[in-house]
């Protein structure tokens, strides 16, 4: 087995080794390849070996070793060391734009967000060390203190997509981190770099102490399987699709691990008859085709009034078809590639069957390798291909309604419940409308893609269980124990 230097700079062309387990960086030989390419130019980039269940064994007996010491530091030491790696990340803040645009086809808007979303959130997953705090309640009984406490849940699995790798891995590795647990990370496949031994780097390079976090890049069905499934795991931190999601929460439940599952969407972008169209095309455009539709906030559909539908179709369009597509590596581009043919595949063949169904092409619909073009459909209605499923591309169908009633009925008309936008010049109108809306995250004169580290994210229904950010990752990542303490002697009925 070989070792890479643990003092390897972070570039896309550095030698990444494979597996992270225990503070070391391992390639095994003989093992089943992970071949990571460029999705422009679908060239490969490395492979790393792919963890067998025995790998991910060994990183969860890593993370359990390391875990009691780790909890046992004082929270200042915790904090400094995520600090420190929010600190990396704005010094290599080039090098990690390049990871992204190459690996993941991130064009400069997603790197924007990515890069910047993901330092503020690392700074203030720091500060949860301190912000784990129980309390003190009264006792019916005469002498008694009863003492609250949070304490870190043990060892954390996150089980992260490829779609903004970096920012929804450390969302949750930060965080476990900094309350005293210790974690294993599994990335997917498309993004073992930006998604997981790139963290590996960044940790270890701040101070890390060796077992707190491991990382084992490998197939779902396997090292995702048994990350989910391992007894020593304690919650099982998975975004994905909710497939995929039902499958990692039976593995936990089996176990009694905590499933946090952020799911799939199928979000409406709400239209009022009174809304600011400016401001309503303006959120449609980004909210749809920022990151080529690959986010699960992303608008699924446009639910326009039908006074406003022609001109709001016409002008969605017209601004779709500017948008300029090509290597994310360029400055000015917008969109970037798909980030491989299956995902490509499905998303094109909902396009083909809801023209099919009766949806008119105003512009896009068409594929090169794996650039998409921002597309928009027009007479669609709730049950098409493009509406009913979540393509997770730049798609945008628009339904028209005709009042209130019914563009709640059509937003709601789905197993989903993630997030959605409802536009009107009239506040108060809008926001009626958008509290009948069945979603975990709403909002107002605006578009879905939205996250802040303070605030919760997750949906409802289909589209997952559990909360991240702020208090309520802190709930997530901690058990609550009571301890009871009697201070005079206690009379007993017996």
């Amino acid at each position: 087995m070989q070792e890479a230097d643990h003092d390897q700079e972070i570039s896309i062309d550095a030698p990444w080794g494979g597996l992270y387990i225990d503070g070391d960086w391992e390639t095994p030989e003989g093992r089943d390849r992970i071949d990571i390419r460029n999705p422009t130019t679908q060239e490969s980039i490395t492979e790393v070996p792919a963890a067998t269940e025995e790998d991910v064994d060994r990183a969860f007996e890593a993370a359990t070793r390391a875990q009691t010491a780790w909890a046992e530091t004082t929270p200042d030491e915790r904090a400094a060391v995520v600090r420190r790696t929010a600190d990396l990340i704005d010094e290599y803040e080039a090098e990690i734009r390049e990871i992204l645009a190459v690996e993941t086809g991130a064009a400069k808007p997603r790197q924007d967000i990515e890069h910047g979303g993901t330092v503020t959130f690392v700074h203030d997953a720091a500060s949860f060390a301190f912000r784990s705090s129980g309390g003190h309640n009264q006792s019916k009984i005469p002498g008694k203190e009863n003492i609250i406490r949070k304490e870190p849940v043990g060892v954390v699995g996150v089980i992260s997509p490829w779609n903004v790798p970096m920012k929804l891995s450390i969302r949750a590795v930060a965080p476990a981190i900094a309350l005293g647990n210790s974690v294993v990370l599994k990335p997917a496949q498309e993004s073992t770099i930006s998604g997981g031994l790139l963290l590996a780097r960044l940790f270890e390079k701040a101070g890390l102490p060796d077992g707190v976090l491991n990382v084992v890049p490998g197939r779902g069905s396997v090292a995702g399987d048994r990350t989910a499934a391992h007894p020593d795991c304690d919650v099982v931190a998975f975004t994905g699709s909710t497939g995929a999601g039902r499958l990692v929460g039976e593995n936990a439940i089996e176990h009694f691990a905590f499933p946090a599952l952020e799911l799939g969407g199928n979000n409406p972008h709400v239209v009022l008859d009174d809304a600011d169209l400016d401001q309503a095309v303006d959120a449609g455009v980004f909210g749809s085709f920022w990151n080529q539709g690959q986010v699960c906030i992303s608008i699924n559909r446009h639910l326009v009034h039908e006074s406003l539908y022609d001109e709001y179709a016409e002008r969605l369009a017209e601004r779709a078809s500017e948008l300029k597509i090509g290597d994310p590596t360029d400055d000015d581009v917008v969109i970037g590639p798909i980030i491989n043919a299956s995902q490509r595949d499905e998303m094109m063949d909902y396009v083909e069957r809801t023209v099919e169904e009766g949806g008119t092409l105003l512009t896009g619909g068409e594929s090169d390798g794996l650039f998409v073009e921002p597309t928009v459909i027009t007479d669609v209605t709730n049950d098409m291909a493009a509406a009913c499923n979540e393509h997770f591309g730049p798609v945008a169908p628009i339904i028209p309604f005709g009042d209130d009633e019914e563009a709640v009925e059509l937003a709601n008309a789905t197993e989903y419940g993630l997030a959605g936008s409802v536009h009107s010049a009239d506040r108060g109108h809008a926001r009626d409308v958008a509290d009948r809306i069945d979603v975990g995250m709403m909002h107002v004169n605006d578009q879905p893609v939205n996250v802040e580290p303070h605030v919760p994210f997750g949906g409802v229904k289909d589209s997952g269980l559990g909360r991240y950010n702020g208090k309520w990752i802190i709930d997530e990542f901690t058990e609550t124990k009571w301890t009871s303490v009697q201070r005079e002697p206690r009379d007993y009925l017996f």
